[in-house]
């Protein structure tokens, strides 16, 4: 699956990785080989901006030695260059070891010898260029077709991503994976006296083929696009204030999970093992099983198998097999998101599968998962439509799209903006604002949703840049959500 230069495949390459960890005398180890394809397309109002379509390729090995960890990497496949960066790890261990104030300790896994393949319909490395070219200057130019009404900027993009994987440890695990992504959008930007409003669509960023582009959708939103940025750029601002009805839909909502709900119960940040962007965490473990963390009908679930997830994969960076489990049940932290090391030290028999690195010459870390926001139950006393919502709303404010946002050292207090906003009086939504924020504490924000969409409103949302670690790691999650509507919350 990885290309090589030498005629040695990458699994021969890995079992002779692991036969030398071995005779190391090591405790564990495992080996990466990863080759990266990323395209990337932009688009800037009648010219193609960028154009790149690079290859990453290489691998890393990771030891554990006396209870400490050694990893070194390397862009060369060969014998030789495996046996070097093995000898290397080893010796970064025992200096590690030097300073290492606690042993790590690992829980088991299972042994696995299989392979993944995201299922695609096309290839998107089969679309010539020119084709995605002409599709982002379609749009571009059908948009500063509104140029006399304001439009004065137009961009759009297209994203195209293969990894793959080759990993192998001393448990006995070879998995292979092939995993594809893709990612389109586009936005333009109105002025009008004397201020500048944006406003952009995109179809989330998923694990799929170039069938997840569909030209026709991307087409079909233009005019809406441009027509809201124009009565946007000419929209009242609000006061700062209470919110009574605050309703956010799905393209807003999931940064507000990522931030307030994945960040947080990213185990090692709750041990304090990594607090670089926006620090640690204040779900700490003696909070478990009995934080009210959301209203009790409010569930939050990992699941590294849902199709199309940006974080969808067969198995982890640790051999662990991907599965689904709930953080947050019936409103209550009920777990985190754990790596094998993580995992034995909250005392858990196994970990959820949660390790991975961005690049063969990364260490695997603990990075959130697909997380997502389970719809309401059919029937259920706080489930409704958004169009339920709207119609229920004496006096609130929608929400779409993500804007601004900031959040404090331990994920308590964040303030968000989105991208368009609508007052919604006695059940109608009478037209655009602008310039909205609403900022509230994790839990009181959780606790204060009184109405959640159904299964039919689930939109597969998330993101493709979350950044983690020094030096900064970069992943991607889905964080499938319906829409919501909390009450009484502070706008700015």
């Amino acid at each position: 699956m990885v290309q090589l230069t030498a005629k040695i495949s990458a699994n021969e390459l890995a079992n002779l990785a692991v036969d030398l960890i071995r005779k190391t005398g090591c405790e564990y180890g495992d080996v990466r080989f990863c080759s990266y394809r990323r395209q990337n397309l932009y688009a800037r109002d009648r010219s193609l901006s960028q154009l790149s379509d690079n290859v990453s390729s290489g691998f890393g090995v990771r030891v554990l030695l006396d209870g400490a960890w050694g990893f070194a990497a390397s862009h060369s496949k060969t014998p030789a260059e495996v046996a070097r960066i093995v000898a290397l790890a080893v010796e970064i261990a025992k200096g590690s070891r030097l300073t290492q104030k606690e042993p790590v300790r690992l829980v088991p896994v299972e042994k696995y010898v299989d392979t993944y393949i995201t299922p695609i319909t096309i290839d998107p490395f089969s679309v010539a260029v020119a084709d995605k070219a002409e599709l982002l200057l379609t749009i571009n130019e059908k948009l500063l077709a509104h140029g006399a009404q304001g439009i004065k900027k137009a961009s759009s993009f297209l994203q195209s991503s293969r990894e793959d994987k080759v990993f192998a440890s001393t448990e006995g695990s070879l998995i292979e994976q092939t995993i594809y992504r893709s990612y389109p959008g586009f936005g333009c930007t109105a002025i009008a006296g004397g201020d500048a409003q944006s406003r952009s669509y995109d179809r989330p960023p998923m694990n799929i083929g170039y069938e997840h582009i569909n030209p026709d959708d991307l087409l079909s939103q233009v005019e809406r696009v441009a027509a809201e940025a124009i009565e946007k750029v000419s929209a009242p601002t609000v006061p700062a204030g209470i919110c009574k009805s605050l309703i956010l839909k799905p393209t807003n909502l999931y940064l507000t999970i990522h931030e307030s709900v994945g960040h947080p119960t990213e185990l090692d940040r709750v041990y304090g093992y990594e607090s670089n962007f926006a620090g640690t965490s204040f779900a700490t473990t003696d909070k478990l099983n009995k934080l009210q963390y959301a209203a009790h009908w409010v569930n939050f679930k990992c699941d590294r198998t849902q199709p199309g997830g940006r974080g969808t994969m067969g198995y982890d960076d640790e051999g662990v097999k991907s599965q689904d489990w709930y953080v947050v049940k019936d409103g209550i932290l009920v777990d985190y998101l754990t790596d094998r090391e993580t995992a034995y030290r909250l005392g858990r028999g196994s970990s959820n599968g949660s390790a991975y690195a961005d690049s063969w010459s990364s260490v695997p870390m603990v990075r959130i998962p697909n997380l997502g926001l389970e719809p309401g139950p059919d029937g259920g006393s706080h489930t409704a439509t958004l169009a339920q919502m709207i119609a229920d709303t004496e006096d609130g404010i929608l929400i779409d799209g993500i804007g601004s946002y900031s959040i404090d050292q331990q994920r308590r207090n964040f303030q968000f903006g989105g991208d368009a906003f609508w007052k919604v009086e006695k059940g109608k939504v009478v037209g655009m604002l602008k310039d909205v924020t609403y900022q509230a504490m994790t839990t009181d924000f959780w606790n204060q949703i009184d109405a959640i969409g159904p299964a039919s409103e689930l939109v597969q949302c998330g993101t493709h840049i979350c950044g983690k670690g020094e030096p900064m790691q970069v992943a991607q999650m889905t964080h499938a959500c319906v829409p919501v509507r909390v009450r009484d919350i502070q706008i700015g």
